[in-house]
C-alpha cells in the first residue's frame, strides 16, 4: 500500500465526486490544457515511488489564463483571473500489479483492473485517475491521481500497461499523459499538458447535456462500466437478417428526429435514443426496413466553437468528427443519462427497431478524426498518443489531408487497422449493428504515404472477417483527394456502394437535360456497367438521389443555386454542383403551378428511385417535402433546418407522405424490382427505337414477372405531352393503373390498380406512369 503526501485542487463537489445524476469535467480536473489555449498550472509537493511506480495527486495555484466567451454568436478571448485554493492532503493507496498487455483499453481481471495503451513512439506514459466517491470519510477536494508507468515493468513491445487492484468497477475517470520526442518534422505532437482519451475507451464522461453552452469548453475522458447486468435482449429477439436486395434504406439523423417541439414528446427524450423508439411507428408507416443513422460515435458538437472563426456561431448536428471509435454519443441520452445510460438505451434503441423488423446500419468515419490540423489542432486523443502511428504524414512530418478535415487517419497501418476492425467487432457483438456505412471509404484504400492500393489490407479484413462476415457493408467510394472509386471500390464480392453515379444520372434526366436517356436506363437496371464483374449483384449498388449533404429532395426542385449564408463562410462551403432545377422561381413561391410541378417532381424521383434495380435509400424528411432553404451544407445546424418538422408531415400526410409510402410498399411487395441477378432481355423490354436521338427525353419499359405481374413503366421529362402506345398485357391479364404522377392524391398512387387502360396513353409533361398487369 502506498500512502500519498500531495496537494488536491479545491473544486466544487459536483466536480470531484461521480454518481450517475447529470454532471460534467471541469478542465482543472486533470490540470488540462483546454482547448481555447487555458493553461492550467500544476503544483505537486508530494511523490511517492513503489516498485518503479510513482504516483502523484494533481493540485491548482492561483494562475492567470486566456478563457472564451460567446457573445452575439461570436466568441471572444478574455483574461481572467482564478484564484484556487492550494491544499494539501494524504491520499489513499492504489494497490498495483504490472498489469497485461492485452486487450488494449480497460478489462477487469481477477487480480484488478487493467489498463493497457499503444503507443511506439513515447518516452513516457503516466496514467490519470479521478476516482467516485469514497465514502463519508472522503474529502470533497479529491483530485485527480497520477500513476506514472516505469517503462521496465508496465510496458511490453510498445504496449504501456498497469494493473489497478481494488479499483471501483465503474464511473472512474481516466486519462493518460503522453511525453514523446518534439520533433515536428519527424510527425510527432505529443504535448504531455494534455490528458488524452483512450483509443479504446468504451465510454466517454464530459459534458451530458447536448448543445449546453454553459458547458460547451468541459473536456472529455474515458470511462468504464463493469457494475452493470448484462442488457436483456429478451427471449423472442432476434435481428431481422434481410437479405440485401430487399433493403428500403432511410438515412437519418438520431437527434434531429425528435428534437424539434413538434415531435411531442417530452423534453428529457427529444433528440435521444429514447426518442427515436417513440417514432418507430412512423418508420413502419412510412415502409422503410433499414434506418443508416449519421453518426453516433462520441463528438464534440461545439467543436466549431473553440476559436473565434467564421462558424463559431455553429454546433455539429451531423457528427462527422469522430473523437472515440468505441464509445455511443453520451449525450443522445436521455435526460443527461451520461455515458452508462447512453449505452443502454442505444442497445434499447437497437432492439426495438430490430423486433420492429428494422434493420440498423451505422454511418462511421474511420478517414478522420476531431483532432483536426497542425495550424488549429484539438488534441484529445490520437494525436497526442502517437501521431505518426495513427495519421498519415508526408516526408517532412506534416500531415497529409485526404478526408478535407486536416487529417487522415492511417488506415492501413497494422496498429491502426486493427484499431479499426476491433471498433467494427465492437458495436456488431455490444451492440448488435447490422452493417457499416463507410464515410469516405477511399481513404481506406490508400497506404501509409497516401497512395492509393489495390488490395487494400483493412478492406479485405472487414470483408473476410467472421464477427463481420453478416454485416451489411458500404463504402462511400471516394475522398477529398480525388480518389474516385465508384464502381471499381475493391469488394472481394462483398462491399455495396453509394452509387454516385446513379444519383448525377437520375437528377440530369428528370429534370429535363438532353442524351440522358441511355444514362437514366442503365441506372433503373442496375448499373450493370459499374457492378455486373466477377460475382458482384446489383444490391451492392445503393441507389440514392439524396443524402444528409446537399440539397433535400424538396429543394432539389426549388432552388437553382445554393444559399448557405447561415453557415457564416460566404457561401465558399458547399457544392456548387447541384444538378438541380427550381422549376421556374427561386425559393419559396405561391405560384399554384410551380408547386405542383416540384411535387410532380419530387414523385417522379421517389418513383424513379423505388423501381431501380438495387438497394434505394431516401432521406429523412423528404417523405413530406422538409426545406432546409437552399442551404446544401447543413452540418452545423441544431435548428428547424435540420430538425424533422412533425407538424409539416401532419400536414402532408394525406399527399405527399401517403405517395411516398405506397411507392416503398409497393416496391416492397413486388419483387420484380429487387432482382437477385443482373436482368437481361428475358426480364426487361425496352419500348424503345430511339437511343440515339440526344433530345429525347420520354423512356418507357416493361419489367416481365409471371407471378406477380408485367410491369410498365414510363418517365416523360418533356415539357409537352407524350401519347404512347401501351404494349399488349400478357395472355388472360389487362393493365391497370398503378401511379401516374401527374393526377392529384389519392389518384396519383392507387394500390391496387385502376381499371380501363386503353392501347394509347397520354403522358403528361414532367411525369410517369406505372401500370401493372393482372387478370
Amino acid at each position: 500500500m502506498m500512502i500519498l503526501n500531495a496537494t488536491t485542487p479545491c473544486l466544487p463537489d459536483s466536480s470531484s465526486k461521480f454518481s450517475n445524476v447529470n454532471h460534467s469535467l471541469p478542465l482543472s480536473a486533470f490540470g488540462a490544457t483546454d482547448a481555447t489555449g487555458v493553461i492550467w498550472s500544476r503544483n505537486a509537493s508530494g511523490k511517492s515511488s513503489v516498485s518503479g511506480l510513482s504516483c502523484k495527486v494533481k493540485g491548482l495555484e492561483p494562475v492567470k489564463h486566456k478563457s472564451t466567451c460567446v457573445h452575439s454568436q461570436r466568441a471572444e478571448e478574455i483574461v481572467v483571473e482564478d484564484e484556487v485554493t492550494v491544499m494539501s492532503e494524504t491520499s489513499p493507496a492504489l494497490k498495483n500489479i504490472p498489469g497485461l498487455p492485452n486487450p488494449l483499453g480497460v478489462s477487469e481481471t481477477e487480480k484488478g483492473i487493467n489498463f493497457a495503451l499503444f503507443s511506439q513512439h513515447a518516452t513516457s506514459v503516466t496514467l490519470c485517475l479521478l476516482l467516485p466517491e469514497r465514502g463519508d470519510d472522503a474529502s470533497p477536494n479529491d483530485g485527480m491521481i497520477e500513476l506514472k508507468l516505469d517503462p521496465h515493468a508496465n510496458k511490453t513491445g510498445d504496449i504501456w500497461h498497469i494493473c489497478i487492484q481494488e479499483l471501483p468497477r465503474s464511473n472512474v475517470i481516466y486519462g493518460y499523459r503522453v511525453y514523446g520526442p518534439q520533433g515536428w518534422h519527424q510527425g510527432h505532437r505529443f504535448d504531455n499538458s494534455d490528458v488524452l482519451i483512450d483509443p479504446y475507451a468504451k465510454l466517454i464522461e464530459g459534458r451530458r447535456i447536448f448543445g449546453d453552452a454553459s458547458d460547451r469548453f468541459s473536456k472529455l475522458y474515458g470511462t468504464y462500466d463493469f457494475s452493470s447486468l448484462p442488457f436483456d435482449w429478451g427471449d423472442n429477439y432476434a435481428q431481422p437478417n434481410i437479405p440485401e436486395k430487399d433493403l428500403v434504406v432511410y438515412e437519418m439523423n438520431v437527434r434531429a428526429f425528435t428534437a424539434d417541439k413538434s415531435s411531442g414528446l417530452e423534453q428529457d427524450i427529444c433528440g435521444s435514443y429514447l426518442g427515436l423508439i417513440e417514432k418507430i411507428p412512423h418508420l413502419l408507416e412510412l415502409g422503410i426496413n433499414a434506418v443508416e443513422l449519421l453518426p453516433i460515435f462520441e463528438f464534440d458538437e461545439f467543436e466549431f466553437q473553440r476559436r473565434p472563426n467564421p462558424r463559431d456561431h455553429m454546433i455539429n448536428t451531423w457528427g462527422y468528427s469522430t473523437i472515440n471509435f468505441f464509445a455511443p454519443m453520451t449525450r443522445y441520452a436521455s435526460a443527461g443519462g451520461g455515458p452508462i445510460g447512453a449505452s443502454q438505451e442505444f442497445k434499447e434503441m437497437v432492439k426495438a427497431l430490430h423486433l420492429a423488423g428494422i434493420e440498423v446500419i451505422l454511418d462511421v468515419v474511420y478517414n478522420h478524426t476531431n483532432e483536426a490540423d497542425d495550424k488549429n489542432p484539438y488534441t484529445t486523443s490520437f494525436r497526442g498518443i502517437d501521431n505518426k502511428i495513427y495519421y498519415m504524414v508526408d516526408g517532412n512530418g506534416q500531415l497529409l489531408n485526404f478526408s478535407g478535415c486536416g487529417n487522415t487517419l492511417n488506415c492501413n497501418h497494422p496498429v491502426v487497422m486493427e484499431l479499426i476492425l476491433d471498433s467494427l467487432r465492437h458495436w456488431v457483438t455490444e451492440y448488435h449493428v447490422d452493417g457499416f456505412r463507410f464515410d469516405l471509404a477511399s481513404v481506406l484504400c490508400r497506404g501509409t504515404d497516401g497512395s492509393p492500393l489495390d488490395a487494400p489490407p483493412l478492406i479485405r479484413a472487414i470483408a473476410k472477417d467472421s464477427i463481420l462476415s453478416r454485416c451489411k457493408i458500404i463504402a462511400e467510394p471516394w475522398d477529398c483527394g480525388g480518389l474516385y472509386l465508384v464502381g471499381k471500390f475493391p469488394n472481394w464480392d462483398r462491399w455495396a456502394e453509394w452509387n454516385g453515379m446513379y444519383r448525377d444520372d437520375m437528377r440530369r434526366f428528370i429534370k429535363g437535360d438532353t442524351g440522358m436517356k441511355g444514362g437514366f436506363a442503365t441506372r433503373v437496371a442496375g448499373s450493370a456497367d459499374l457492378y455486373k464483374v466477377n460475382k458482384r449483384k446489383p444490391y451492392h449498388g445503393v441507389n440514392f438521389i439524396i443524402a444528409h449533404d446537399g440539397f433535400t429532395l424538396y429543394d432539389l426542385v426549388s432552388y437553382n443555386y445554393k444559399h448557405n449564408d447561415a453557415n457564416g463562410e460566404g457561401g465558399n462551403d458547399g457544392s456548387n454542383d447541384n444538378l438541380s432545377w427550381n422549376c421556374g422561381y427561386e425559393g419559396e413561391t405561391s405560384e399554384a403551378n410551380i408547386k405542383a410541378l416540384r411535387f410532380r417532381q419530387m414523385k417522379n424521383f421517389h418513383l424513379a428511385l423505388m423501381v431501380s434495380q438495387g438497394v434505394p435509400m431516401m432521406l429523412m424528411g423528404d417523405e413530406y417535402g422538409h426545406t432546409r432553404y437552399g442551404n446544401n451544407n447543413s452540418y452545423g445546424h441544431d435548428t428547424d433546418i435540420n430538425h424533422f418538422q412533425w407538424r409539416q408531415l401532419d400536414a402532408r400526410k394525406n399527399d405527399c407522405f401517403r405517395f411516398f409510402s405506397e411507392v416503398i410498399k409497393f416496391r416492397k411487395k413486388n419483387r420484380v424490382f429487387s432482382q437477385e441477378y443482373f436482368i437481361g432481355k428475358e426480364e426487361i423490354t425496352w419500348h424503345e427505337d430511339n437511343w440515339d436521338n440526344y433530345e429525347s427525353k420520354f423512356i418507357a419499359f416493361t419489367l416481365h414477372d409471371r407471378d406477380e405481374g408485367d410491369v410498365y413503366l414510363a418517365f416523360n421529362a418533356h415539357d409537352y405531352f407524350v401519347k404512347v402506345p401501351i404494349p399488349s398485357p400478357p395472355q388472360k391479364q389487362r393493365w391497370f393503373r398503378v401511379v401516374d404522377t401527374n393526377l392529384e392524391s389519392p389518384h396519383d398512387m392507387v394500390p391496387d390498380g385502376v381499371d380501363g387502360i386503353g392501347d394509347t396513353y397520354n403522358v403528361a409533361p414532367y411525369s410517369s406512369i406505372l401500370l401493372q398487369a393482372k387478370p
